[in-house]
């Protein structure tokens, strides 16, 4: 069985800062390498240990990534530690729940293939997620033994700006060598992207792994599901890679940091509108209008820009209405509870 040293797996002087005293002497550090429904597998420095949740800390608040405490003769999570990095969606539903992808990562492979399913508003919603995240974006553009990147390069660059872009053939045997840079001992790479974009593939190649691929579909050039579950993997020459499956939705909820972020040319535009709070919608003296007019600004980034503040204020009272109601609903119930005191009620 292969063990690694807490330092292998990524612990860091932002984990020790976090144990009290007696926790040092009580508790066990632990990485979590998957979430199941009722139980996780963890990395500890001994190996691999299948654990079970407290009461209180429901599955659905652990995530892959994550380092936990785990007790001293159980295999049971005592508590999380707090995150360096946290990627999160939106769930799945007409609410606005946010649903944990993965923490503790260093850095969010963004992977797009340069094929005819390419999409930049796609692209940006996975800059917004990873802006907000805490983690370090790298939009990584695979199959481009397939066909020109230049036009593909032109447009990640053109969205993600400052952030790197690397163009690989997954297949190819320096593919992870031309990674290298963003793995190594204690680092984490995390990976997300649509269906068929080549993330098993890499996986695969980073981690001499073997498991099973599918290409694109021949009828429409969409990506094949192959991922079922997210899992944290040793990547050879050191360091972890976490291959999550192919998002049909990337759903955005307090998401007005990371759009701030990857749109910050029409912030920075915004400063110089007549008004405050000019909605950049006919507004006389609006310089996101007139940079529009110049060419200086893509009308169809703005319009992308637009979709996607408008979708993140949804979200947000979305979630704001839930939490009055579950206050609400706390408030009926305690009221009750002291009236049935005060009649006497044993069971109150």
């Amino acid at each position: 069985m292969t063990t690694f040293s807490l330092a292998d797996l990524g612990w860091s002087a932002a984990f020790q800062s976090q144990l009290a005293l007696e926790e040092l002497e009580t508790l066990r550090p632990a990485r979590i390498a998957e979430v199941q429904r009722h139980r996780a597998v963890a990395l500890t420095s001994d190996g691999t240990e299948n654990v079970t949740f407290p009461g209180d800390i429901p599955a659905g608040d652990i995530a892959v990534g994550d380092w936990v405490l785990l007790e001293t003769g159980a295999p049971r999570i005592s508590r999380c530690l707090d995150r360096t990095s946290e990627i999160a969606r939106r769930a799945a539903g007409p609410g606005a729940e946010r649903q944990l992808i993965a923490a503790n990562v260093d850095t969010l492979g963004i992977v797009t293939a340069a094929t005819a399913e390419f999409s930049l508003p796609r692209l940006e919603r996975y800059l917004v997620l990873a802006a907000g995240s805490g983690a370090q974006p790298l939009v990584i553009l695979t199959k481009a033994d397939l066909a020109d990147t230049a036009p593909f390069l032109e447009m990640v660059r053109g969205a993600a700006r400052d952030c790197p872009v690397v163009a690989v053939d997954a297949h190819a045997p320096e593919t992870a060598q031309e990674i290298a840079a963003w793995t190594g001992r204690g680092h984490t790479l995390a990976l997300v992207g649509s269906s068929g974009v080549g993330k098993t593939t890499l996986t695969n190649a980073l981690t001499g792994r073997s498991d099973a691929t599918a290409g694109l579909r021949e009828d429409d050039q969409k990506g094949r599901h192959t991922t079922t579950f997210r899992a944290l993997r040793p990547i050879l020459g050191g360091g972890w890679i976490v291959d999550t499956p192919g998002m049909r939705e990337v759903g955005l909820v307090d998401a007005s940091e990371g759009i701030g972020a990857v749109f910050s040319d029409i912030d920075d535009l915004a400063h110089a509108c007549r008004f405050r709070d000019c909605a950049h919608d006919g507004e006389p003296g609006c310089a996101v209008a007139a940079a529009v007019e110049t060419g200086a600004l893509d009308a169809e980034r703005l319009e992308r820009w637009r979709r996607l503040v408008a979708e993140d204020v949804r979200a947000s009272e979305t979630r704001a209405a839930a939490r009055a109601r579950d206050k609400r609903f706390g408030k009926v119930v305690r009221e009750a509870m002291t009236e049935r005191r005060r009649k006497g009620d044993p069971e109150a």
